[in-house]
């Protein structure tokens, strides 16, 4: 089995993924069994004035050298469980020491095989008004809607004020259920959960729209490489092609 990497830019979206990654493989391998992991989490503290500037060229050293520590301890290919973090990797101008799977096409792909045609994007105020998602379902031909100016605003700072420090509160889900709620009736099929802490308040079972949740999809593409079910990614860094 392949090895997989985590490259880590927030703690709990990384921590779900890399336990996604075990309960997957569990319950296609049988229990305890798993493909080797390794993790690699720097503190995202420092990045956040980067992310406030939009100095990707810092942020990309910083993800560059999370990537360097899992091709050292020979990762065949990294995932990395933060989508905002995808902007700063699309914009690199040097290859990443191995390959990884792309995020926002993980999440385009399976949204195009359920017949998805028009998604609802959360996520960051950088997500939702960056390139990377809308260049990705364009690449499969889904169309998307995000929330309004001040809700992109309420989002985002719900998603770093509260769970990315694994604060979890009722007025935050119903916050983003509400959001979910009017991008449905702006004619949306389908709420891409493209934080990875947002699937730990929003649930197929309170979302009125159908869930594509990242953090899990990613999880289950990286298991799907590790064992031989897809092929290894070429991706290195960059504009996907």
């Amino acid at each position: 089995m392949k090895h997989i990497g985590i490259l880590g830019h927030s703690a709990d979206g990384s921590a779900l993924c890399y336990l996604e990654c075990v309960r997957e493989s569990a319950r296609l391998l049988g229990d305890h069994a798993h493909p080797e992991i390794t993790m690699s989490l720097l503190p995202m503290g420092p990045t956040i004035p980067w992310w406030d500037a939009l100095d990707l060229a810092k942020i990309n050293t910083h993800l560059r050298g999370t990537a360097q520590r899992l091709a050292d301890a020979r990762c065949d290919f990294f995932v990395c469980p933060d989508n905002t973090a995808h902007l700063a990797l699309d914009a690199a101008t040097e290859p990443y020491p191995l390959p990884g799977l792309h995020i926002c096409d993980v999440v385009a792909r399976n949204a195009k095989a359920e017949g998805r045609r028009k998604i609802a994007l959360l996520g960051t105020k950088y997500t939702m008004e960056g390139a990377a998602y809308r260049a990705a379902f364009e690449r499969h031909g889904l169309d998307m809607a995000i929330p309004n100016a001040e809700d992109r605003e309420l989002l985002n700072t719900l998603i770093f004020d509260e769970l990315c420090v694994g604060q979890f509160t009722d007025s935050a889900r119903a916050a983003f259920l509400r959001v979910i709620e009017e991008l449905k009736a702006q004619g949306c099929d389908a709420a891409a959960l493209s934080c990875t802490e947002i699937p730990l308040v929003v649930t197929p079972a309170n979302s009125s729209l159908p869930t594509l949740d990242s953090t899990r999809l990613l999880a289950h593409a990286a298991v799907a490489v590790a064992i031989g079910k897809a092929p290894l990614p070429q991706w290195r860094g960059g504009p996907p092609s």
